[in-house]
């Protein structure tokens, strides 16, 4: 028998089942902690975001997809240590996680904490698509990368292990007993810290992503069982998940491709062929959503613009051409509409900044 738990129940497709676009802050304060026992201050964390270090610990908070992601370039850019993502997910307390925190550790029994944990998986703010399954004597969390993360999806894999691992081991109280751990990226010159957190043998280049463990342990009691506090903190999640503005899967697809679309952004026309909807659908579909083609293109436009006049070298017309403007003029234009900013000052902006934190 074959049991498959997915944050997104609905969706049996994971291409389309990107990540939310409107995310809590619950889960980053380990990586916070981390960077500024390095040394670095949360205000080189978030640089570029237009976030500020006091919204971190502000339950109201809420960040995009576009700013997570990058908040994690930003922390692989600045981090002293190769193994970043572990170290910060070792520091994860239930205190991080608030309610949901308190929720998964007063649960009757192990497997009870997992399933409320991904019922309310959003309120972490996900960077992959997450499923749990249990096949015979095997449960397993399972990731996607539906963001195509490249080379900030060992860093993000890391640190989502590590915290689900330290996590569960507080709802135990107990070590987890491990299995195997399936990861899609080459072996880094840490690989060892993965073994010595997680317990069990580690294979790279797997093509998958799974954390593996014994599913006999799903009907352990959890040590901190109470109805009560279970109850109400479920309650509580369930009012905070109605709460946090949604992205459509639809829109969500539409972003997907364009950032997968190496700078040559698919016309109305061909991403509503890609959609497999007519034009016109996939208008009137927008709409009703109260959203419009081109400004999702711009929004996306927009994000990598940032993301390349503040971490590359690239001259103002290389990255035009990159997001597929005919002439440099035009992406400046653009760009100033988009931040108020030009391209060559945001860019000497985040520069005097990055080095005054430095």
């Amino acid at each position: 028998m074959e049991l498959i738990f997915s944050e997104h129940p609905d969706e049996t497709r994971p291409g389309l089942a990107a990540i939310a676009g409107a995310h809590g802050l619950l889960g980053l304060g380990p990586l916070v902690a981390e960077m500024q026992a390095q040394g670095i201050a949360a205000e080189a964390l978030l640089l570029g975001t237009g976030l500020s270090a006091p919204q971190i610990g502000d339950p109201r908070s809420r960040l995009s997809s576009e700013q997570k992601l990058r908040i994690f370039r930003n922390a692989r850019r600045l981090s002293r240590t190769p193994d970043l993502g572990l170290r910060a997910g070792a520091r994860t307390r239930l205190s991080d996680f608030g309610l949901y925190g308190y929720a998964l550790v007063s649960s009757p029994t192990f497997g009870d904490a997992i399933m409320l944990g991904m019922r309310h998986l959003k309120l972490a703010g996900p960077m992959l698509e997450k499923r749990f399954r249990v096949e015979g004597d095997t449960a397993c969390f399972e990731g996607h990368d539906v963001m195509a993360l490249g080379d900030v999806l060992p860093l993000a894999t890391e640190y989502w292990f590590s915290t689900v691992h330290r996590l569960m081991c507080c709802v135990l109280e107990a070590p987890m007993p491990s299995r195997q751990l399936l990861l899609p990226y080459p072996r880094p010159a840490h690989a060892a810290a993965y073994e010595r957190l997680f317990g069990c043998p580690v294979r790279f280049d797997a093509g998958i992503i799974q954390w593996q463990f014994d599913a006999a342990v799903l009907a352990a009691p959890c040590p901190n069982a109470n109805q009560i506090t279970a109850e109400m903190c479920a309650q509580t999640c369930e009012r905070m998940l109605r709460d946090l503005p949604e992205e459509s899967d639809l829109e969500r697809a539409v972003r997907t491709a364009c950032l997968n679309s190496c700078g040559d952004f698919p016309s109305l026309e061909q991403m509503a062929a890609r959609l497999s909807l007519s034009t016109r659908t996939l208008q009137r579909r927008l709409s009703q959503e109260g959203r419009h083609y081109q400004g999702l293109v711009d929004e996306v436009r927009g994000s990598l613009a940032i993301e390349f006049l503040s971490q590359t070298g690239m001259s103002v017309e290389e990255i035009g051409q990159r997001l597929g403007f005919s002439d440099a003029s035009n992406f400046r234009k653009a760009f100033r509409k988009w931040t108020g900013q030009a391209p060559g000052h945001y860019r000497a902006t985040a520069a005097a900044a990055a080095a005054a934190l430095a």
